[in-house]
Order: C-alpha cells, then sequence, then structure tokens
C-alpha cells in the first residue's frame, strides 16, 4: 500500500518528432506509460517495439507498456526484449492469463493486468495475489482525450474491498481522462498510480503538471486511508 502518489504520463500524447525531449520534461515521473495498441482490440493503431526501444534509450524511468492487442499471449516477450519494465494485458484479451503473469514474472519483469469500463473487478479474484498492478480504465481503450467515465470511482472502491478480501495488495493504477481536477478524488477511491497523457504533454510545463499529479492524488490517498 502506497503512501505516496505515482504519476505515469503517457506518451501517446507526447511530440513524437522530439521524443527524447518530451521525455526530459516529465523526467520527474515515476514511469513512462506506452499505449501498444493494434488495430484490432482496439480501433487504433499506435506504435511497437520500436518506440519502447527509442524510449529505454532515453530515459532511466520505469517503462510501463500496456498492451491494448489481441494476442498478448503470442507478443509479450517483444516487449520484455525492447525494455519495458512492467507489462500490462488486457484481461479481456489474454488467452492464458496465468501462463503470461508467469512468463513476466519468469522474465524479471511486473505483471499487470487491464480491465476495460465494462468488466467487473471481481473476474480477477484467483489472480489478484499473483499479480503487481490492476489498471483500470476509464474512458474506452483506443484513443487519447476522452471523458472520465464518473463511475470509475466506485469501481476502485470495489477493487480495494477486493483486494483487502483476498489479502492482496497490487498497485492500483487508473488510465483515461485523468487531469488534476479528479486526482484528488481518484487517490481517495483508491489509485495508487495515475495515468495521463493530454493533461501532461499538452501542458506549457509538463513536469509541473506531474508533480501536481501527484500531490493530489497523494492528498486523496492519506484522506481516504484516515477515513478507513
Amino acid at each position: 500500500m502506497l503512501d505516496t502518489a505515482k504519476v505515469s504520463p503517457s506518451i501517446l500524447s507526447a511530440d513524437f518528432l522530439h521524443l527524447g525531449e518530451e521525455l526530459d520534461r516529465v523526467a520527474c515521473a515515476d514511469y513512462i506509460h506506452v499505449d501498444v495498441m493494434d488495430g484490432h482490440f482496439v480501433p487504433n493503431l499506435s506504435y511497437g517495439t520500436t518506440i519502447v526501444e527509442a524510449v529505454r534509450r532515453a530515459t532511466d524511468l520505469p517503462i510501463d507498456v500496456h498492451m491494448m492487442v489481441s494476442n498478448p499471449d503470442d507478443t509479450i516477450d517483444w516487449y520484455a526484449d525492447a525494455g519495458a519494465d512492467l507489462i500490462t494485458v488486457h484481461y479481456e484479451a489474454a488467452t492464458d492469463l496465468s501462463r503470461i503473469i508467469d512468463r513476466l514474472h519468469d522474465r524479471g519483469l511486473a505483471a499487470g493486468v487491464v480491465l476495460n469500463p465494462a468488466t467487473p473487478v471481481y473476474v480477477l479474484e484467483d489472480v489478484l495475489t499473483r499479480i503487481d498492478l490492476v489498471l483500470i480504465m476509464s474512458v474506452n481503450p483506443g484513443f487519447g482525450g476522452q471523458g472520465f467515465i464518473e463511475e470509475t470511482y466506485e469501481k476502485l472502491r470495489r477493487l480495494k474491498r477486493l483486494c483487502h478480501e483476498v489479502g492482496a495488495d497490487p498497485l492500483i493504477q487508473v488510465d483515461g481522462g485523468v487531469g488534476t481536477a479528479n486526482a484528488r478524488k481518484l487517490g481517495e477511491a483508491g489509485a495508487d498510480v495515475l495515468v495521463a497523457g493530454s493533461a501532461v504533454f499538452r501542458a506549457e510545463d509538463p513536469g509541473q503538471v506531474v508533480n501536481e499529479l501527484r500531490e493530489l492524488a497523494t492528498e486523496g490517498i492519506r484522506s481516504g486511508r484516515a477515513a478507513l
């Protein structure tokens, strides 16, 4: 259980013509979030292993790869080889989730599972004690800049309760429509790690926004804990 929130800026909203400079501007972050989209599992296409390799060369921060692909069972090793530190795969796409978790751990990576907005948290009950992170999507995956789904707060609270019931303590990450307006409330509801793309990279000072998000979410975490 974290006492201080973490922030993972999503390079989906970065200027790829100046990617190294963009990463320098968020050097105060805790992770770099890389959204891999295959145009099949989600209706958009982003980038593959070459971008992960480029990010690895440009930063020492842990690389958090979110795989929005229909065949994660077959492709997780590509991204492990490219330099990822944490890989999250969608529950909805994984053919053998248990095998994926074991494979990532065998490779020395952290293993995460993503839930789409319509997927209930209880589906993770049997694997919660084996994974390092749960990513709750607060928009429908596939496009940046979407509006935040308000029901996410209650979903985060349900996930925290389920973790407590089964004796698990994975990091809880939230992605989609995250910004300074909702960061504190997300921390209070149970989020440990905030993914933010547009809110960070479209700001005049991305690093300042990263610090503001961390501070606000940390206030929420501590407020939520005090209320228990």
